[in-house]
């Protein structure tokens, strides 16, 4: 933890302390006795009725008689006038050739050296709130447990229900395509999604969707919903949000935090921008670490809000919100990921054709040894980021496409990796036997030179076989 007073150095001072990923929030939590002393309880306390209540109750029983009865005379018009035939078309129930064009976010503007106009939180809120979703995940993971005679440890697979949060980036000819964390949605089974603009409605029910593509090293995913399992209303009050520009942002400025949060539902929190580029290391279930620069701020980022919007004042996405750090006397120190950082990979991710994960023993592989050229390596040996060979296994994928020791692999299937883990992640979707193009940084006259081959992948086996 930080302390004022000085005293300790760094390493201790973090003793007690550690970054953690904001969601996903585990619904299996709820009721436990840390969440009751952290959540806390919730009384409503029953009103009263009053005589002035009961006359405003009269009025607007009298309002709304008077739209009821406005309402079906222009209806009976209405009715009239389809039955005489001026819309044919719409009569012969005829199916729109168009796919609906979804509204986006308008960002607020205002005079220079003003306040922009609608500034104000509820503003934003009211902008932005529709192009939020509600995220559950439901996946397989693996737990330990002690059974048996002399509390023989044996692992057992449980299958869990997370929650986290998403935003609406776009849509194609049959997808809505929506924005989040890569753990958000990691090793899901079952993932559905519940639309800010359904929450409260009766009848209202989550629809399924499927993981478009994902950057772990990054930490950001797309995931897909079929258009036609949206119900035309919902469809309608859904938003495109607006993505802003990250790198311009400045400490102080003031934002808006969307999410998720405990999986109650979207809330919203305020504060403003505490810190830029700070990095921070985060560990994934696997075990496995990402390190990213990300952004700084007060505003209240908690489990569920993973994937969440951060918004500046004119209602623009300027981050993804994603991780907290925690420790007993830290307050008001979330982070999300610039969004600036990562446009260019969401670009690629939402055009990625949607593939199922494949069975562990079917995955392709390129027959490769290698190692992760860093942001920290690249500025100190000035070698492009992404994923260098340390050898290649002869006679295999890599090796017969031309790869060579030294080349670095910057994208896989035209979409950028960076790191072994973000390129394992791309791999468990292709089978071994696929044709594949991989884009390279190869050496050439001490400058680095790009190029793209074409492999056919390899099964595991036959790359322990040519390895041996």
């Amino acid at each position: 933890m930080y302390e004022y007073g000085g005293g300790g150095s760094d390493s201790e001072k973090r003793s007690s302390s550690e970054y953690r990923y904001s969601g996903p929030f585990y619904q299996d939590n709820i009721g436990s006795s840390s969440s009751r002393s952290t959540i806390g309880e919730v009384k409503v306390k029953e009103k009263k009725k009053s005589f002035p209540r009961l006359m405003m109750k009269v009025i607007c029983v009298a309002l709304v008689f008077g739209i009821v009865a406005s309402a079906a005379f222009q209806t009976t018009n209405y009715v009239g006038t389809k039955l005489r035939g001026e819309d044919a078309k719409t009569a012969a129930n005829e199916e729109p050739s168009v796919v609906p064009e979804i509204e986006s976010v308008i960002p607020q503007a205002g005079g220079e050296g003003q306040k922009p106009a609608g500034s104000d939180v509820i503003s934003i809120v009211q902008q932005c709130m529709p192009s939020l979703v509600a995220i559950t995940n439901v996946s397989i993971r693996e737990v330990e447990s002690f059974w048996g005679f002399g509390w023989y440890n044996m692992p057992q697979q449980r299958e869990q229900t997370s929650t986290g949060t998403g935003i609406v980036i776009g849509q194609n000819e049959t997808e809505l395509l929506i924005v989040t964390n890569n753990h958000v949605i990691a090793g899901a089974t079952n993932l559905t999604v519940l639309f800010s603009v359904d929450e409260g409605k009766d009848g209202a029910s989550a629809v399924e969707a499927q993981i478009k593509g994902t950057d772990a090293s990054k930490d950001v995913g797309v995931i897909a919903v079929p258009l036609k399992d949206i119900p035309a209303e919902t469809l309608s009050e859904i938003k495109v949000a607006t993505i802003g520009d990250s790198s311009q942002l400045m400490v102080g400025e003031q934002v808006v935090a969307i999410g998720n949060a405990l999986g109650y539902g979207q809330s919203v929190t305020t504060g403003i921008i505490s810190a830029l580029n700070r990095d921070v290391t985060l560990q994934n279930d696997d075990g496995s670490l990402i390190n990213n620069s990300l952004i700084q701020t007060d505003a209240a980022i908690n489990p569920g809000n993973s994937g969440g919007a951060l918004l500046n004042m004119k209602g623009e996405v300027i981050g993804i919100n994603e991780a907290k750090y925690s420790a007993n006397q830290v307050e008001g120190v979330g982070y999300a990921i610039p969004i600036s950082d990562v446009e260019g990979i969401i670009g690629d991710l939402k055009t990625m054709t949607n593939r199922p994960e494949v069975d562990a023993e079917d995955m392709g592989y390129l027959g490769i040894n290698c190692q992760d050229v860093t942001e920290e390596i690249s500025k100190q040996y000035d070698m492009p980021v992404g994923i260098y060979l340390k050898s290649v296994v002869s006679g295999c994928a890599a090796d017969k496409a031309g790869l060579k020791k030294g080349d670095i692999i910057t994208r896989f299937d035209n979409i950028g990796v960076s790191s072994y883990d973000s390129l394992r992640d791309r791999l468990q979707y292709y089978a071994a036997g696929e044709t594949v193009e991989v884009t390279v940084m190869s050496s050439e006259n001490g400058e680095y030179v790009e190029k793209t081959v074409t492999v056919t992948l390899n099964s595991k086996a036959e790359v322990e076989a040519a390895s041996q």
